[in-house]
């Protein structure tokens, strides 16, 4: 599933194509994707003009001009393809097979916006801004990763007294939204702590943030900017907007590198892998204590 830089590149990709624009036409050519579409989907959004586009965690939203809210969520496999009727813009060419097209915003500003589903788990709705902080997707999201507002502090109130193995607690959305295994994966790797280590234990006796804490933090800020100057990581199924692929995946230190030397420096270990509820743990156990 694509993770937060994943969905930031898609955002940063499609902003200039439909932020200011008004939705010509809406093609939706199925019922559904993982939830049925809104009723009268397309045409709710036909003539709707786009203030802003957004992300929390790892959900787009278009601000409507009439109060609405279009949330779209990726899924496993979904990805935006943008194209240009009008002569002298842009054209970025199909990356994906047409027959998993399923929806289609045509833009007043010219450009035509597919949404392409092969495993059709991602989603779009419609909901009003004023009640969209209670809705269920989005009342208990944690704190976003990106923002000045993360820091060795917070971690340490997020996860205090907890038993859970930090990894656990990284991905646990209602306290840090948007990151998914592989980039938890690298952060912990980059701030030398194992991901078998109880959450709880990153404050010093007095409750405030131990080193750790602090390079946790630093490593998480770094990872995330890194993966999105790289345009996210293309694995299987991830594609920026103009249909090229991301390619942080080449600077993993440790993520689907079993059995590989250990990048840091002085360190002589080899990266392991192991099963954590029930998903792949990469780490070196040599320098990450």
């Amino acid at each position: 599933m694509p993770e937060l830089p994943e969905v930031e590149t898609v955002r940063r990709g499609l902003e200039p194509a439909m932020t200011g624009q008004n939705f010509i036409a809406v093609e939706q050519r199925r019922a559904d994707l993982r939830f049925p579409f809104p009723p009268n989907f397309a045409d709710r959004l036909k003539g709707r003009r786009i203030d802003a586009l957004s992300r929390r965690a790892k959900y787009l939203l278009a601000d409507l001009d009439d109060g609405g809210v279009l949330i779209m969520h990726l899924g496993m496999s979904g990805s935006f393809r943008i194209e240009s009727l009008a002569p002298g813009l842009f054209h970025h060419d199909r990356s994906k097979d047409p027959a998993h097209d399923h929806v289609v915003f045509q833009m007043s500003g010219g450009a035509r916006i597919t949404y392409n589903d092969p495993r059709r788990f991602g989603f779009m709705l419609i909901e009003p801004r004023a009640t969209l902080a209670e809705h269920k997707f989005f009342r208990d999201i944690g704190v976003e990763p990106l923002g000045n507002e993360l820091d060795g502090a917070l971690l340490v109130r997020l996860f205090d007294k907890k038993k859970a193995p930090l990894k656990a607690a990284l991905l646990d959305q209602r306290l840090v939204a948007g990151l998914g295994n592989i980039y938890v994966c690298e952060a912990l790797h980059r701030a030398r702590l194992s991901p078998r280590r109880a959450a709880g234990t990153l404050a010093r006796k007095n409750g405030s943030p131990a080193p750790g804490a602090v390079r946790l933090a630093s490593a998480i800020h770094e990872v995330l900017e890194a993966a999105l100057a790289a345009g996210g990581s293309s694995l299987r199924d991830h594609r920026q907007a103009d249909g090229s692929l991301g390619y942080f995946q080449h600077s993993f230190q440790v993520y689907d590198r079993e059995g590989e030397a250990c990048q840091t420096p002085g360190c002589n270990g080899r990266i392991q892998r192991i099963s954590q509820a029930g998903r792949s743990t990469f780490f070196c156990a040599g320098c990450q204590k």
